[in-house]
């Protein structure tokens, strides 16, 4: 069974990025040795619509082999919505909070992000979880590019 990897944004901005830059190639070099599935929403792809060309360029490159597209669905709006108003994070992070539903919803066998202040955080993963829990879904790991492939 292919392993299911939702990203976000961040992991694609970190491919240029000099702080994430050598764990984040080194993260999709593994997804192609692997034949991992890259779980892409269209929440990534309208968050990429400003972002520079050479990262639009690099996305819109990456292998057709590897991507399963997912969209976000009324039952992720809701989701996402439970996740602000239990106050895991504040309303200004309601795209992350559709990322995470996103990802929950289809399955995604973990979420990769880079994003330390609102997605991969403990205590924040803690409190996606209990809710998935409670709403009845099932829990969702959520780690950084360098922790995916650790000691492959």
């Amino acid at each position: 069974m292919k392993l299911k990897i939702y990203i976000d944004t961040s992991v694609v901005g970190g491919y240029f990025d000099e702080e994430f830059e050598v764990e984040t190639k080194l993260f999709f070099q593994k997804v192609y040795e692997t034949n991992t599935i890259l779980l892409i929403s269209n929440l990534l792809e309208f968050e990429l619509i400003n972002a520079p060309q050479f990262i639009k360029d690099f996305f819109e490159n990456l292998p057709i082999e590897n991507i399963s597209r997912v969209e976000t669905s009324e039952e992720a709006q809701v989701l996402s919505q439970l996740y602000i108003d239990e106050k895991i994070v504040g309303k200004t992070s309601l795209l992350d909070c559709q990322h995470i539903a996103t990802a929950t919803l289809n399955y995604a066998d973990v979420l990769v992000s880079w994003n330390f202040k609102h997605i991969v955080n403990l205590m924040r993963i803690k409190g996606y979880n209990s809710i998935n829990l409670r709403e009845g879904y099932h829990t969702l790991e959520i780690r950084t590019p360098k922790e995916i492939f650790k000691d492959e």
